[in-house]
């Protein structure tokens, strides 16, 4: 099964991110290696990057994912797209300070071109970090989305364009969420669909380039486009998907992150619940 774990806080500094997964019991933990609200962040020390291998090695967490900045849009307007790229590019070296190699990315939104045109920008600004960065290992993730307005990420086709544009570049991988799998309109509840999605998502990128998951029940039916989060099994999709992932033995050792609300259950809650449908 996968390595289960939650987006937990640095606050206090990035090494108590292991405090509060191993509180938790985590495999895996989710970070924001900065601020994720603001364009500009200090560029990861050498006294932070050795403080943080140290705790990482003295834990059980095994791996450790980063999610970019939400303001991040490579296919925004001119300005945007060229403060995006400089902030990928900052993202990227401070995973590699700090020895993470998974990078979760939105692909982003378009303005007022087509889709079409869309996904060529997405190429050429993924063509741009990885010429910008290839000295490095980190994999970016580009995250399965809701599809709302003129987002990207909607339909697993547009992953395959953006392999195409950057010619299958082995560092460039997929993270799928479960919520917005569902609103985007797949279904996945049963053996049957869940194979069926599997199946399209080897044909669009290939299973090997899924470098991590995000569990979330959704509070909103199949097709919405809504990116709702909800507890799991407390929402639109049900128990079934959760269990069907973690008992796939293909997401061995890959990252199965929650996202799910703060509220309620809360982290622990929902990762008893998952735990229960593993089967530990």
């Amino acid at each position: 099964m996968g390595l289960l774990g939650v987006h937990v806080s640095v606050a206090g500094g990035l090494g108590r991110a292991f405090d509060r997964g191993e509180a938790l019991g985590c495999e895996a933990i989710q970070i924001f290696t900065r601020n994720q609200l603001q364009w500009h962040g200090a560029d990861v020390s050498l006294g932070e990057s050795e403080a943080f291998f140290r705790r990482w090695r003295q834990s059980s967490v095994k791996e450790v994912v980063s999610h970019a900045s939400y303001l991040i849009n490579l296919v925004g307007d001119p300005e945007l797209r060229s403060k995006s790229l400089d902030a990928l590019v900052r993202e990227i070296r401070r995973c590699d300070a700090l020895g993470i190699d998974l990078l979760v990315l939105h692909p982003g939104s378009f303005r007022g071109e087509s889709e079409a045109e869309g996904l060529t920008l997405l190429g050429d600004a993924l063509c741009r970090t990885l010429d910008a960065t290839e000295d490095s290992r980190v994999r970016l993730l580009l995250e399965t989305m809701a599809g709302a307005g003129n987002t990207l990420g909607g339909k697993l086709e547009h992953f395959s364009a953006a392999l195409d544009m950057v010619e299958d570049h082995p560092r460039i991988g997929v993270c799928l969420d479960t919520c917005h799998l569902w609103a985007a309109g797949y279904d996945f509840r049963t053996p049957a669909t869940y194979e069926h999605l599997m199946g399209a998502v080897n044909k669009a990128v290939g299973e090997d380039r899924v470098g991590c998951w995000h569990l979330n029940d959704s509070k909103t039916p199949r097709g919405s486009r809504r990116d709702r989060h909800a507890h799991v099994g407390e929402g639109e999709m049900g128990a079934g998907p959760f269990g069907l992932v973690l008992q796939d033995d293909r997401w061995d050792e890959v990252p199965c992150i929650l996202e799910t609300p703060k509220d309620g259950p809360g982290d622990g809650g929902n990762l008893a619940v998952l735990r229960k449908m593993a089967g530990k």
